[in-house]
This record gives structure tokens, sequence and C-alpha cells, in this order.
């Protein structure tokens, strides 16, 4: 499918994901600018040093992207991407970078204060602050930071006023005008040349180019200005109009932001798409996802082998390289189909086969009961977890010091993931028990059908979950 060209957007790419995402874009019809040299050697095509629309940038732990720029090429381009797997996940930024709050101060803490937004929250460093804060103040500030939903990071803020459009960045308060980067002949030629461009930054707003503008043709650089003139015109008078801080409340959201959480199987489907361009390893994006180490190496395999690397994803080969090893300790991430994650804490490896099956104990410390089992939870019990990469379920035993059966609770999620030191997933709220006397019961069907009509789970990924359960009840 192609977009119309009317609908087509310019978009910056950027990340882990680059040359999929590329292939991915060009083939919708959208346009792909200020490309970094090995993506402009990859592609035969226009990718010219234009202004963007929106920018793409891989989000925390390499597990997705962040999507940001203009409300509806972000609408698109969220869209397009969704559809890349069926374990993809995407959720829309409450605040996008650029969107200015009145915020209430909640907590202070060493460097910093938390900022209620509303659906969100933020950080204000005091840095960032002129004077003092406390608990309970409002404050007007601006989103310099999105944080991805997956992530523990919260936005990060700041009480000085900036727009970007593309290549020029406005920022309230400042003079002159500078360009990112170096100091180089290019950039003073750049800062030299804008007064030949025809309109300038409103009174009190100091501008900045981005580094690419270097290469930008004069008419796409005036094109920018003018856009980050407008928008910091506008700005101002929604700031203005405001008045004072008057908490919590949105002031502007000049751009939009949205976060795409790439699934196993999604990112088999974005090694198919950077295939049809380059020598692709199975598993590229799977392995790039895990560690700084394990991108350098797909990138130095791939490089050195070239042609065809075979079909199945070499997983032995990679945690031998890389772990999980017997003997380390590994988190469990334990995603939720509304983007939030919880921390089911770490466990030793007691297994780990070539056949990608992780075997995890963690020691019991709280008392209480086990979750849908009931079953009385006590310090000292064991629970041993039993992951296989990419199955679309797992089983968690619960023992007592004593070696006491306190039933097994089977998990069905997104495809697991087995990186060096985490081993990550989304829940899919169903799950299957099995209660010490040897009792089976399916529970939660009604969490799953919630998270559909809430839109956070496709009817598809939801009757995957379904079906997957019905296989585990059985075989139980």
């Amino acid at each position: 499918m192609t977009e119309d060209s009317a609908d087509a957007a310019n978009v910056r790419v950027r990340g882990i994901y680059a040359t999929a995402l590329t292939r991915t874009l060009l083939d919708a019809g959208h346009r792909v600018v200020q490309a970094s040299p090995p993506i402009q050697r990859r592609f035969d095509a226009d990718l010219p040093a234009a202004d963007h629309d929106a920018a793409i940038e891989t989000g925390p732990d390499r597990q997705g992207i962040n999507v940001a720029g203009d409300p509806a090429a972000v609408t698109r381009i969220h869209g397009l991407l969704a559809d890349t797997g069926i374990d993809t996940l995407t959720w829309a930024d409450p605040a996008p970078v650029g969107a200015v709050f009145d915020g209430r101060v909640t907590e202070t803490l060493g460097t910093g204060a938390v900022v209620e937004l509303g659906e969100t929250e933020g950080y204000l460093p005091f840095r960032n602050v002129d004077g003092t804060i406390d608990e309970g103040d409002a404050v007007r500030v601006q989103v310099t930071e999105a944080a991805a939903p997956w992530d523990s990071d919260r936005h990060l803020l700041d009480t000085a006023f900036r727009v970007e459009a593309g290549l020029a960045t406005l920022t309230r308060g400042h003079e002159g005008i500078r360009v990112a980067g170096r100091d180089d002949a290019a950039g003073r030629e750049l800062a030299g040349i804008t007064d030949l461009l025809g309109s300038d930054p409103p009174a009190g707003w100091g501008l900045e180019w981005a580094h690419d503008a270097r290469d930008a043709e004069m008419e796409t650089l005036g094109d920018a200005l003018a856009q980050a003139s407008e928008h910091a015109t506008d700005l101002a008078d929604a700031i203005d109009d405001a008045g004072e801080p008057e908490p919590v409340r949105e002031i502007a959201s000049p751009a939009a932001g949205a976060w795409v959480w790439f699934g196993r199987e999604s990112r088999f489907a974005l090694d198919e798409a950077r295939r049809t361009v380059t020598t692709t390893m199975p598993g590229h994006h799977r392995t790039k996802a895990g560690t700084n180490a394990a991108s350098a190496g797909v990138d130095f395999a791939e490089a050195l082998c070239g042609g065809d690397m075979g079909e199945e994803f070499p997983f032995a080969v990679v945690a031998d390289q890389f772990g999980p090893h017997v003997g380390d300790r590994v988190r469990i991430d334990h995603g939720k189909p509304a983007g939030r994650r919880i921390v089911l804490g770490e466990g030793e490896v007691k297994e780990c086969d070539d056949d990608g099956t992780l075997a995890v104990e963690r020691e019991i410390a709280g008392s209480g009961s086990y979750d849908a089992l009931g079953t009385p939870r006590a310090p000292g019990d064991t629970a041993l977890t039993k992951f296989r990469e990419g199955r679309w379920w797992y089983p968690t035993t619960y023992r007592g010091a004593d070696g006491e059966h306190k039933g097994t609770y089977v998990n069905i999620c997104t495809p697991v993931e087995l990186f060096p030191d985490v081993v990550r997933y989304v829940d899919l709220h169903v799950d299957v028990i099995k209660y010490p006397d040897g009792e089976v019961e399916r529970v939660d069907d009604d969490e799953l059908d919630a998270a559909v009509e809430d839109g956070d789970l496709s009817e598809e990924l939801a009757e995957k979950a379904r079906q997957v359960a019905s296989s585990i009840e059985r075989a139980l």
C-alpha cells in the first residue's frame, strides 16, 4: 500500500531499525530525509537533505521506537508501523516533546522534582528552575525528552520554552544564531547566510540550526525557519493567554508523539524488510536489541560473511557469546498491554539449553498468598520459571522450603525473548493455573476482552492468546 502523494511525509530515521524502517516507509510512499551515510549507501533512492515532518528514534533498551513531529505525519506513520507484526504494540504519547503544561509538584527529590502532568508525570531538574520549588507548587513546564511507557524514566521537563521545526530550533529568551555540532567552516557559513533567508526569528527567540542543516538547500532552510517562527509565535500566544500557572492543564502541544514496541515476531518481520536491502543475519534485530556488544557483533558478522547467512536464528551461538549463562542473574520484565512494565524480580539461571530453554529460580521473600492459586506464600519458598525463546507461554512452579508443591501458574504472553540480562515479553492477561491437587483452571479472560475493548490489544493478538490458553488448558 502506498500513500497518496498529498499524505506522504518527510521522515528522518535513526537507530538500529533504520534500514528496515526506511524500506517500509519508502514502499508506503513516504520520503526519507537526512539519511545517515550507511542508509544512503544501501538505497538506490532519492534521500534528500530536506526538512522532516516526523522523526523516528530507537527507544530505551532498543525495544521499539519513538515517532515525533507533525501530528498528521505521526498519525500516518504510527498507523503504518503498527502493522509490522502480530506482537507490535503502540501507544500515543500523552506528553510529547514540545508540549507545555501547567503541572503540580508532587514530590521533591535530591536533584529535582516530580511534576504531575495529568495522564502522566515528568521530572524537572532543579538546574532548570529559576529560584526554588516545593511540593504543591504550580509550575509551567515544557517536555524536552519523552519517556517510553515500558521504561522507568519520567518525561524530562524544563521551564525554558523551545520549538523545533525539523532543521530549525528556536529558544525563547535566547539571542543569536548557532549551529549544532562542531565549530567548522560549513557551520560558520550556515550561520552567516541565515540573514539571506528572507525571514527572521520572532523577537526574543534565538535560533539553532541542526547539524544536518549544513547540507540543506536555501529554500529548505527558509521553509524550516518560517515554520519554526510560526510555531514560536503560536506557542508564545498560548502561554501568554494562559496567564498564571494553574495546575493541572495542557497549555499547548504543537507536536505529537507515539511509541511503537516491537515483539519478537515483529523483529523478525523487520529482518525480512532489511534483507531486501542488504545482508541480514537471521535474528538481526532480535540480537541487536540485546546489548551494544551484541549489536556490534551483528555488524561484524554481516560485514565479514555477506551473502546467505542461513535461515534459523542461531540462539545457542548468540547466548554462548553474550549470555545468559548458567549462574547469571536475569531480570524478568513483565510488560502490560497498556504500556507499563512490571519487574517481577531477578532470579538465578539454573539451566540454559541450546534449544532456547532458560530455567530461572527466584527465592520468595514476602508472605501472603499466590495470585489466583490462593495457596500460602512464605519466606523461603522458591519459584522456578522455565522460559523458552519464542514461545507464547511460560510456566512458574512454586514450592515451599520443604519441597511442597504450591501450584503452577502458566502465563500467556507475546513470544518470549531471552536477552543477556533480562527476559522480556508482554503479558496477554489470560492465564492457566494448576492447583496442588491437580485441578486446572483458566483465568482472566475478562481482562483480555477488556484490553481489546480499550484498544490496548488487537483482536488478532487476543485470539492468538485464547488459542494458546486453550492448548495449555487441554495439555495440563
